[in-house]
């Protein structure tokens, strides 16, 4: 897979880059002189992909991606009960007052799910969907603010954890490991079992 879905989200919607964030102390790793340019796009970006990343891990998720050409509706569908929630942790990390961000937010999951649909096969059913999200997941990460506590609203705290942000040969090694068992398994390979 050769597309960063973050950063091609960030870039295709004119965004300023996002930055990461040091696993250890769990601040942006950024120099003296830099400073987070737009705090919405820092916090939105990462938060509403991993909405969907977590959307897509059920069917009817991964279903209503491939389906759907556009939606005004994705914060809903992601963020679901907790939806208004997510919302006022983006609004108050990012310092908006007055603002809504619900429109910015579907813009960034319609662009995600553009991008995805560019870089599946014609053809691709849902196990390709979620295949292609848990392999951006180690790109998402680094780049999702701890304060926004994500993991919590979307049920699955290891969203949060900052051994999910390290890199490295090491890193990198675990995180593949970590991918192949989190894997579903498909029809195909039953199949091959039997």
């Amino acid at each position: 897979m050769s597309v960063n879905l973050i950063k091609a989200v960030q870039e295709n919607l004119g965004y300023p880059s996002l930055k990461k964030i040091d696993p250890n102390s769990q601040e942006f790793s950024i120099g003296r002189d830099e400073a987070i340019t737009n705090k919405f796009s820092q916090a939105a970006i990462p938060a509403v992909l991993a909405g969907l990343y977590r959307y897509v891990q059920t069917d009817e998720g991964a279903a209503d991606i491939l389906n759907i050409k556009s939606s005004d509706n994705w914060v809903a569908k992601i963020f679901d009960d907790n939806r208004k929630e997510a919302i006022e942790k983006i609004t108050a990390y990012a310092h908006l007052s007055n603002v809504e961000p619900v429109g910015k937010m579907n813009e960034i999951a319609n662009e995600a799910v553009k991008i995805t649909k560019e870089n599946l096969p014609a053809n691709a059913g849902i196990m390709e969907m979620k295949d292609f999200f848990s392999g951006q997941v180690n790109n998402i990460l680094p780049y999702l603010p701890v304060e926004l506590k994500m993991g919590e609203l979307l049920h699955d705290n290891t969203l949060d954890d900052n051994t999910n942000k390290m890199e490295g040969p090491v890193s990198n090694l675990m995180h593949s490991i970590g991918s192949a068992f989190s894997n579903p398994v498909t029809s195909d390979e039953l199949k091959d079992k039997k």
